[in-house]
């Protein structure tokens, strides 16, 4: 049997004076190390996060995968949380959390996201439950997926289990918000196609976005959600159309950058 291991939580951050208290706050019990990787925030981030004796190290932004990777390789613990910014631990992952690593049996741990957009809880959506791997042996996989979409994925043969308790993300507090982020993810996600030699037709600019909005509001209830799921499920189709339409963008300028 396995002694209590020591923990190293990794975040990533710009700007986020709005949320980095919350987020510390939440795992400074739990935390033997806390490494925050920023991009030259310009407002209080790091102001804050002095406040909690973090290992703060600023870091060029090349990517929400590379930068999580660089977290993680800047975290001196075998064992690693990887939390964003605009997320905390409820009580019962904390505790989960504390059991885990007491006795750890899996090589990784995913838990579920309790996603607030505008202050509401949002139930369906295809935003929950929304299970994250997210706790691990850092030997035992790494980061991956296209941005800005990252995803953590285990080496073959590791293990991993799920454990009670939800991560609290508190996406976005107006509408206005997402709309910016998605902006400005529709054009990570089309650059990441490009490079990959992607490309873009009008079936799939029109097709996508149309089956993105069924799925996410009928298929997946975000009707259940009120005037907020719609919101949420005109948005996310939004996000696909703008995707698709600025990779063929890229295409038809002969691969000039957006």
């Amino acid at each position: 049997m396995e002694s209590m291991v020591k923990l190293s939580v990794a975040i990533i951050t710009f700007n986020e004076q709005k949320n980095i208290d919350r987020c510390l706050k939440s795992v400074k019990e739990i935390a033997d190390e806390i490494v925050v990787v920023d991009s030259f925030s310009t407002d209080k981030t790091e102001e804050i996060c002095a406040n909690y004796g973090v290992r703060f190290i600023t870091h060029r932004f090349e990517g929400h995968v590379e930068q999580k990777n660089f977290a993680v390789s800047q975290c001196s613990n075998q064992w690693v949380l990887s939390l964003d910014a605009d997320e905390a631990l409820s009580e019962e992952l904390t505790k989960s959390i504390l059991e885990v690593i007491t006795n750890p049996n899996a090589d990784g741990y995913s838990f579920n996201r309790a996603t607030h957009f505008c202050g509401q809880h949002i139930r369906h959506c295809g935003w929950s439950p929304d299970p994250s791997l997210r706790l691990w042996n850092k030997d035992k996989g790494k980061w991956a997926g296209n941005n800005p979409h990252d995803k953590y994925y285990m080496n073959e043969g590791a293990t991993r289990k799920h454990v009670s308790g939800d991560l609290l993300h508190y996406s976005y507090y107006s509408i206005e918000e997402q709309i910016a982020q998605i902006s400005k993810f529709s054009t990570i996600a089309a650059r990441s196609k490009f490079k990959k030699g992607k490309k873009s037709n009008l079936l799939q600019i029109t097709v996508y976005p149309t089956w993105r909005f069924i799925r996410d509001y009928f298929l997946k209830r975000g009707f259940l959600d009120g005037y907020y799921g719609f919101v949420i499920c005109t948005n996310s189709a939004h996000e696909v159309f703008l995707k698709y339409a600025k990779l063929r963008d890229l295409w038809r300028n002969n691969g000039v950058t957006l």
